[in-house]
């Protein structure tokens, strides 16, 4: 046990440590400050600006830069559709795996381009390897939008008054070439040499033990898992994701993918401080997303390390803690671990199976998608939090009797009436989503016996899951869950969509209006946003707003579940 949580201690803090200058790299990135990699990667940006023919020093406000974002994506889109339905035919599909339903496809492309991930197939045999790669493309684009509309607000609150907020496409090409990149090529290098496959080749034959002819999948496995963990994807290359052993071989690689998880989403936050020149500000944040990162991680480790009490009943020794759905070469602290990093960013991959969490882990793991912003995907996690920190310094400065002020600018019934419609967007697709589909199975069991695998609480819960999943563009599921139908499909597909676009038009709106109004010089009686009251301000908006509004329906599933195997 003790072996297990100093593995845990060591990635949290080797994360921290290595994200700090990562976030001091990224906002010289951002800021246009010469860096190290220019010599050699200026080439690159500027044959990609040729090619388009866009010119990356043309200022854009917000509403343009909103329009370069729904461009870039809706083109991909139908490129997309267009391949995954017909990989039958396509080029590069050595296993002669077949094109997807439209429905499907329909899904599958919203969750790549919207960073989402969700898959309702199976990696290694639903999809080709031309179909791969295009997903995998999709990984670096959708990566590298949220983290360019991220820069975007970082330069609004860095600006005193104006409406040119640099050019989006020069934050999307640099956020690709710059950041995801050079990371992921030194990720996939550390997982090929630790086994994972890199090859166009079909499948693989072997004579197991038992004198069975063993067929395994392989192909350009390694590039797509780098990416997947470092944009925050997590769409896995193998249907089980990074418990398979080619996808994730060994402890030292776990350690590598669970850093690569957190690691842009934490540099952001530092980025922040460096752009706007507040480091104070930027630590507050960090200090709160990481308090509430704490709070989800300690119990679940805590719960899983001790087991699963309904088996602890049965006099079962359980000295490994709950080891159903996990991998022995990773052990259930460090199961746990990727689980609440997984869920508090958008990533989604899994080391284990999330099903077989006990009860209380599972909430857990629902409570880092339900409040979407304790560090979050790389990128969209700050405008998460950004929406939080305009409705705690409405809230403060109503208290003192002032005007609210963030960063020398006014707030006013603008900028709450869309903080308030993007905060309580979250809570209403996913209950929306649960409702309809249990009141469907409740009235239809016979008709919809295909989706549950476990009926009661926790078929509840693997419905909410699933809803909670694609609001919070993280991907991950409880795979007890028969989504592969066109209700799932498509239902699913619409909530990612509306979750993933919706959230950044907002913070990208009221950065864009706070950017041009008149800026206030801070006073004595100026509210102080870097402090740790403010911090604790902020941390209870998200407390109020965030957790409580799925209390009811967590009630329902996974605390009931817990009652009955205590």
């Amino acid at each position: 046990m003790n072996s297990e949580i100093l593995g845990v201690v060591t990635m949290f803090l080797a994360t921290i440590a290595l994200a700090i200058p990562l976030g001091k790299y990224i906002g010289k990135v951002y800021n246009g400050d010469k860096t190290w990699a220019d010599g050699f990667l200026n080439p690159l940006d500027h044959l990609f600006f040729k090619l388009s023919g866009i010119n990356p020093l043309k200022e854009m406000d917000w509403k343009q830069h909103l329009i370069a974002l729904l461009t870039v994506n809706a083109v991909w889109f139908l490129f997309s559709i267009f391949v995954l339905m017909n990989m039958g035919w396509l080029p590069l599909n050595p296993d002669a795996n077949a094109g997807m339903s439209a429905d499907l496809a329909f899904n599958t492309t919203i969750s790549f381009i919207s960073n989402t991930n969700l898959q309702h197939y199976s990696g290694e045999s639903g999809v080709s390897y031309l179909g791969q790669m295009v997903l995998m493309l999709f990984q670096f684009i959708s990566a590298a939008a949220g983290m360019a509309v991220c820069a975007v607000v970082f330069i609004a609150m860095k600006e005193k008054t104006t409406d040119q907020l640099g050019n989006f496409y020069n934050y999307f090409v640099k956020s690709c070439t710059r950041v995801l990149l050079p990371l992921s090529i030194v990720v996939a290098i550390v997982l090929v040499f630790n086994g994972t496959p890199m090859t166009f080749k079909g499948k693989d034959q072997f004579i197991s033990l038992q004198a069975d002819t063993v067929n395994v999948s392989r192909g350009p496995a390694a590039a797509m898992i780098a990416i997947k963990q470092l944009g925050t994807n997590g769409g896995g290359f193998f249907g089980v994701n990074s418990a398979h052993p080619l996808e994730n071989p060994n402890y030292f690689t776990n350690i590598i993918e669970n850093i690569s998880i957190l690691i842009i989403p934490i540099a952001m936050v530092f980025a922040l401080g460096f752009i706007i020149k507040r480091k104070r500000f930027a630590w507050m944040v960090f200090g709160v997303m990481t308090i509430g990162f704490l709070l989800l991680l300690l119990p679940t480790i805590y719960n899983e390390l001790n087991g699963n009490p309904a088996i602890t009943k049965m006099n079962i020794a359980q000295p490994l803690g709950s080891m159903e759905g996990k991998e022995v070469r990773f052990g259930s602290a460090a199961s746990a671990y990727w689980a609440i990093t997984t869920t508090s960013t958008s990533n989604g991959s899994v080391n284990a199976m999330h099903d077989s969490l006990t009860p209380l882990s599972g909430m857990f793991a629902l409570l880092g998608m339900m409040v979407n912003a304790f560090y979050g995907g790389v990128g969209v996690g700050f405008l998460n939090f950004y929406i939080f920190i305009i409705i705690a310094v409405f809230i403060s400065g109503l208290m003192v009797g002032r005007t609210p002020e963030f960063l020398g600018k006014k707030i006013e019934a603008k900028e709450m009436k869309i903080a308030a419609i993007i905060a309580l967007l979250h809570p209403l697709l996913i209950l929306s989503g649960t409702a309809l589909s249990s009141w469907l199975y409740a009235h239809n069991p016979t008709a919809y016996a295909g989706w549950l695998a476990n009926p009661g609480n926790h078929g509840f819960s693997e419905i909410l899951y699933e809803f909670t999943s694609s609001a919070a563009n993280n991907g991950s599921g409880f795979e007890g869950l028969g989504d592969n139908t066109p209700f799932w499909n498509i239902s699913c597909g619409i909530v990612m969509l509306l979750s993933r676009y919706l959230p950044i038009i907002g913070p990208l709106a009221i950065a864009g209006s706070l950017a041009k109004k008149k800026y206030i010089p801070e006073s004595a009686g100026t509210l102080k946003t870097d402090t740790t009251t403010f911090g604790i301000m902020v941390f209870a908006v998200i407390f109020i707003i965030a957790a409580l509004s799925f209390f009811p329906a967590l009630s329902l599933g996974p605390i009931a579940e817990f009652f009955t195997i205590k």
